[in-house]
Order: C-alpha cells, then structure tokens, then sequence
C-alpha cells in the first residue's frame, strides 16, 4: 500500500468514527435538550483542544526557527573564520615566494 492509501484509510476511518459518535449522540437515552447541551459542550472541548495544539505547534515551529537561525548564525562564522585563514595563508605564502625568488 502506498502512503496516500494509508491516509485515504485513516480519514475513512475518522469518518466513521465521527458518524458512529454522532449517531450515538443522537440515539442516546436523553431528553432533546440535554443532547444538544451534550453537542455544544463536545464542541467547544473540541475547539479547545484545536485551540491548544495550534498554540503548541506555533510555539514548537517557533523553537525550531530559532534554533535554525543559531545554526545558520554558527555556520556563517565558521565559513568567514575559514575564509580570513585561508587569506592569511595565501598572504603569507606569497611573501614566502617572494623572498624566495629573490
């Protein structure tokens, strides 16, 4: 199975599941208002709960851009550390040869 099978499957499956829960929901033993109250509360938990985890994956992207930028930081004073040496030796090496030819 591919992976586009595998989540075709997954959202058939949380299809179901929230069908059976609504139907569940529906059918239960309770007055019409209290099933109401049931749906509204279920929503605003399930609101709630979005509400967190987008909290929580901003703050979590966030981290990793910071941490990115650290790294980019870190890298990009590697490479100017890397290229004054290399100007260094080349500075030195050509006086070396021009003492020597002299």
């Amino acid at each position: 199975m591919s992976d586009r099978d595998n989540g075709n499957n997954i959202m058939w499956f949380l299809a179901g599941l929230g069908v059976g829960a609504l139907m569940g929901v529906l059918y239960a033993p309770r007055s019409g208002k209290e099933t109401r109250e049931a749906i509204a509360n279920s929503a605003l938990e399930g609101r709630d709960y979005i509400k967190n985890r987008g909290r929580e994956a901003r703050e979590t992207v966030s981290q990793w851009v910071d941490r990115g930028k650290e790294v980019v930081a870190q890298k990009k004073d590697a490479i100017s550390s890397a290229i004054d040496e290399g100007r260094r030796v080349y500075r030195e090496a050509s006086t070396e040869g021009k003492k020597g030819n002299s």
